[in-house]
Order: structure tokens, then sequence, then C-alpha cells
């Protein structure tokens, strides 16, 4: 599919305004942060890990339908790569539907979570036209890929423990944790003062430290209501992935 050039990530998630009254949720203190950290955290993981850190970070973000809440509902970043290529992250919990996806486009074709894989090639005008030869060469990549023993947190749990055991190293360890929260980081950091910020983030970052978060993040409303517990606590997992 050649270098990629243009990522795109849609961790697009819907939460009533009742999900803050919770005594711990939509505080600084007790979540750090919003739906940025809470909810796309798991988008951002997986895109920081097929596509590398961006070099610096642009974004935006607010709160538009909890008013019981610090912290923010919506963010929208763009990261830059040293290559030029460029990713746009949303993270929302005002997305009706939560149609969440993660695409990659190369140079010469698309692949996206949801499957799904466009090629094309050029016409000697420019106007595209479908690479049939290319998309079934990377099908078939595709269809040739081994099903996971392990799906979800048994995967993980059993990462973990054949790590333990010296059968492999582990997958994911405290570094590639620590460069996704710096990466939200920089993000909260870039939205709340307004600046385009470098990566990675040096010590004399003003969100470097939790108390350097807890002063200088963006704190869009007072914290209302707080309850102890729901009486029902059903939760929903968001898009599907079939």
């Amino acid at each position: 599919m050649g270098p990629i050039v243009h990522t795109q990530v849609d961790s697009y998630w819907w939460r009533g305004h009742s999900y803050y009254d919770l005594w711990w949720r939509g505080t600084w203190e007790k979540e750090g942060g919003g739906c940025t950290l809470n909810h796309a955290v798991h988008h951002i993981d997986i895109f920081r890990w097929m596509n590398g850190m961006p070099s610096e970070i642009t974004s935006v973000m607010s709160n538009v339908a909890h008013d019981n809440a610090e912290v923010e509902d919506i963010s929208i970043a763009i990261g830059r790569y040293d290559n030029g290529s460029l990713a746009q992250i949303t993270s929302s919990v005002v997305h009706h539907g939560e149609e969440q996806q993660l695409i990659f486009q190369g140079k010469k074709a698309r692949v996206s979570v949801p499957w799904k894989l466009t090629a094309s090639k050029s016409l000697e005008n420019g106007f595209p036209e479908k690479d049939e030869e290319l998309e079934e060469e990377i099908q078939k990549v595709y269809d040739s890929q081994s099903p996971l023993q392990y799906e979800g947190h048994t995967g993980q749990i059993d990462d973990i423990l054949s790590a333990v055991e010296g059968k492999k190293d582990v997958l994911v360890d405290g570094y590639e944790g620590r460069e996704t929260l710096e990466l939200i980081t920089a993000i909260f950091q870039s939205a709340s003062l307004g600046e385009k910020v470098k990566l990675p983030l040096e010590k004399n970052s003003p969100f470097y430290t939790t108390e350097k978060i807890l002063k200088n993040a963006t704190y869009f409303y007072e914290k209302g209501a707080s309850i102890e517990n729901f009486e029902t606590n059903e939760i929903t997992t968001g898009g599907k992935y079939e």
C-alpha cells in the first residue's frame, strides 16, 4: 500500500448527561481528563502502535453536551510526522451511533478497521481508476492471516502470562503505555494552551506532571451532581468491527 500519507482515527462514543453524575467522573483530579483519555485511549493506542508517534500535535477540545463535567466531551487533534504525513484524531462522547474506525491511507491503497480495502491508480489526466490487481494482492495478505487464539482481555492476560513463563516478550510494555499517555497529554496541552506541541514532551512541559495538568488544564464547567452509583450499570462497548 506504500508509505502512509494520512491516518484517520474516529473514536466516536455517546454518553448521556447523567453519565458524569457519578462522583469520580468528569473531573481532572479523579478521571485525568474526558473522552480523549477515557474512551479514545483504546483507538489512540492502536493508532500509535501502528503509525508511531507524530513529531507534533495541534488540537482543540470542547464540552458541548455535559455541563456537569469539568472535562472535554469532544476533541479533535492533528498530528504531523517528520515525513509530512498527517493524522487526524477525533475523540467524542457526543456521536450518536458510535461508528468507530481507523483508516490508513497509503500512497497506493487504503485499508481500515472495520476492514475495507480500496486501491487506485492514476489515469493519464491524474484522475483515479480502480487498481484491481493491487486490491487482490493486499486482500490475499489479509486473508492469509491466522486467526488469533485469544482475543480481548483473554488475549492480554495470555500475553502477560506467556511472558512471565519466559515464552515470549510481552507485547505491550510500560514504555508503550507511556507513549500513548504522552500523546494524549500533548493533545490536552495543545487544546488548553492554544499552541502547537512538539513531541516527545520535555520535563519543562506545563502538562508533564499531574500537578501541572490540574493547574493548566481547561475547566469547562464546575462538577455539579455527585452520586455514589447508578441503580443500573449496563455497559455497551461502542462500534462493531465485523
